[in-house]
This record gives structure tokens, C-alpha cells and sequence, in this order.
């Protein structure tokens, strides 16, 4: 993976007509990416705490790896490619005599994000992407007073 990345945050959720736009960034930019629904919403769900009847997929992931004494460290948006965004989950275990082991998982960006939300974990970007992505903080300062405090975890 990239060392030089960039510490990220998900600024807001906005449906679509075809799934859920994901504004993430910082002060100094915003880019986003577009995701299916279901995942739009559990990332939702997650970043405002809510209750849910039954577990979703994310959880089910995060109380597996809880199980097995590991839990999410951070994500990362490591690569874009014609316009798909990759990702990494980085994930840390410790056993039973101290032994910390550190795994990085491919994963879609939609679901790093997800499980981010759900554990409370860092999102990175690579430099690489971040040089590559459009800026779109005007596009978001336009919509964002059409939203309200609606669909933004800030």
C-alpha cells in the first residue's frame, strides 16, 4: 500500500436516482463517490447511531472479527481506474500471547466506508487518487443548504 495518504472524512450521504452520492474530504477538498443504496444507507445508519432490529451485514462482519480479537484500523481509497474506485481494509488481530498480526483486505470502497462508519475507524485516501479526483466542494456547498442537516454526518 501507499504510504503517503491523506486523512479523510464522509462529509455527507445524498441519494440519487441511481444509489447514494458520497461527499468525503477535507478543508482543503471534497470528492465523491457514487455507491449503491442499501450500503448508502447502512453507512447512514452507522454514522448517526442507529438502532437497528437486526444485525446488517457490516455488523455481522465487525462481531466476527470482534470474535476473533480483531477489529478494523483504518480504511483506504488506495486506487481509481477508470472511474471505480479501490479500496483497502486494514485490519488488526491480537492472540492470546500478545501476537499482533496486521491483514489488508481488498474491498469495495463502499463497503471500507461502511465498515469505517460502523467501527469508528480512520478513512485514508492515496495521494495518488487525491491528485487524480475533481474537486467538488462548490458542488457540495450548493447542495448542502437544499439538504439541511439531513443526510450530512457533520
Amino acid at each position: 500500500m501507499d504510504k503517503n495518504v491523506i486523512p479523510i472524512q464522509i462529509r455527507a450521504l445524498v441519494p440519487t436516482g441511481a444509489g447514494c452520492a458520497v461527499f468525503l474530504g477535507n478543508e482543503q477538498k471534497l470528492f465523491v463517490i457514487y455507491i449503491d443504496t442499501a450500503i448508502g444507507q447502512a453507512i447512514g445508519m452507522f454514522l448517526n447511531g442507529t438502532d437497528k432490529e437486526r444485525p446488517l451485514t457490516h455488523d455481522l462482519l465487525a462481531h466476527t472479527l470482534t470474535a476473533l480479537g480483531a477489529r478494523v484500523e483504518r480504511v483506504v481509497i488506495n486506487d481509481l481506474k477508470s472511474g471505480t474506485y479501490f479500496g483497502r481494509l486494514i485490519i488488526t488481530a491480537e492472540n492470546e500471547l500478545h501476537q499482533r498480526k496486521i491483514v489488508e483486505i481488498d474491498a469495495r470502497p463502499s463497503d471500507c466506508l461502511a465498515m469505517a462508519a460502523q467501527q469508528k475507524a480512520p478513512i485514508y485516501v492515496s495521494q495518488l487518487v487525491w491528485d487524480e479526483v475533481e474537486d467538488c466542494t462548490e458542488l457540495f456547498e450548493k447542495i448542502r443548504p437544499q439538504q439541511g442537516d439531513e443526510g450530512s454526518p457533520d
